[in-house]
This record gives C-alpha cells, sequence and structure tokens, in this order.
C-alpha cells in the first residue's frame, strides 16, 4: 500500500498533464483528454453494519462502487475505493479529488465519461439525445475512446479473478485488496506483460 502513490498516479502538473494529452491524442482524436473515467461495482459479502444495506446496489448484491480513471496507455491514474454499492456515479464523481483537482486546471485537461456522471468542464460526456451528424460523430468517437476504461475493468477483472467474483472477506480489507490489484496491473503494464486476457 506504500506504493500506491509510485503506482497510481494522476497528472497534475502542467508537464505531466502536456505528457497525457499528448499521449492520448497520439492514440485517439479528441483533443485536452487526458484519460477516461468509469465506475465498477466489486462484489462484496454484505457488511455487517449498522448501514450494510447501503453496500446494495441497483441489482441486489453486495458491492463497493469503485471509480477509476485511465489513461490511453491503459493505466490506472486514480482509484476511489470508498463508496458503498448504492451510490450513484455521478456523486461519487463530484466528491471525487481527481474531479478537484481538474477544476483547478479550468478547461486545460479534461476525461472522457459516460453520461450517467452528469456534464462538468472537467469530463466530456455524449450528448443524451444527438440531434445533428456533428453530435452523433462525435458520440460514436467519445464511444470509441472512452472504452478504454472499460478495456482496463476487463483486464483487471481477468487477471484477478478475486475482483470478478464476490470478495469473501471483512470490509476493512477489501479496499487494499482492490487497490493492490490495481497497483500490480499498472507494474504489469510498466513491464510490458504478455500475459493473454
Amino acid at each position: 500500500m506504500e506504493k500506491a502513490g509510485q503506482w497510481i498516479v494522476f497528472p497534475t502538473t502542467e508537464r505531466d498533464l502536456n505528457e497525457a494529452k499528448t499521449s492520448w491524442v497520439a492514440k485517439y482524436r479528441i483533443p485536452t483528454v487526458i484519460g477516461a473515467l468509469d465506475c465498477t461495482h466489486i462484489q462484496i459479502k454484505k457488511p455487517e453494519v449498522q448501514f450494510g444495506d447501503e453496500y446494495i446496489n441497483g441489482k441486489n448484491v453486495a458491492s463497493l462502487n469503485v471509480q477509476m480513471t485511465c489513461d490511453a496507455m491503459e493505466r490506472i491514474t486514480s482509484i476511489d475505493v470508498q463508496w458503498p454499492g448504492s451510490v450513484h456515479d455521478s456523486r461519487i464523481w463530484r466528491q471525487s479529488a481527481v474531479q478537484q483537482k481538474l477544476a483547478r486546471f479550468q478547461w486545460n485537461a479534461c476525461l472522457l465519461g459516460d453520461s450517467g456522471h452528469g456534464i462538468s468542464p472537467s469530463l466530456l460526456t455524449p450528448f443524451r439525445q444527438s440531434q445533428t451528424e456533428s453530435e452523433r460523430r462525435y458520440n460514436r468517437l467519445h464511444s470509441k475512446e472512452r472504452v478504454v476504461i472499460e478495456r482496463v475493468f476487463g483486464q483487471l477483472k481477468q487477471r484477478f479473478p478475486i475482483l470478478a467474483n464476490r470478495i469473501r472477506l471483512p470490509i476493512r480489507n477489501v479496499p487494499k485488496i482492490i487497490i493492490c490489484c490495481a497497483i500490480l496491473h499498472n507494474i504489469a503494464n510498466y513491464l510490458q506483460d504478455e500475459w493473454d486476457y
């Protein structure tokens, strides 16, 4: 856990932001984007605590709703593991450290997110009801580029099956496990691990 800050790093300096933007447009097309954002549910054993029902998500399953961001190279750049499964993605985004950091950059950098996160200056989402051809074209491009975070979720859950199944450990240990898996994902990415998904 002490190494989390070395392996999961969100760009905050002008240099890091410019590198992230350059990396994004080298692989994709939307300018000023530094990564993609989404949430994924990690199933857990329902906590036997006073507010255990808060962990029951919309599919009636106990979970943590984990927000992550990733860059163009499929490295996890931030992770927030503190939210019960019943909490909506948009609330997690509004309260996140990443959103607060991006708000300071004032349009110089943004993330791609899905429509469930709502609109904000630092989060590009698709048009809900695209009216024009340019809006439809933007939505297609947005979808094609944002899928990178879905690939990261898939890689994590395939590489670390504990994340794809119900974690049957005390709730106090679950966030550490998720963060450790994210760190190991980034280390494997750095080492260009050839493991086949």
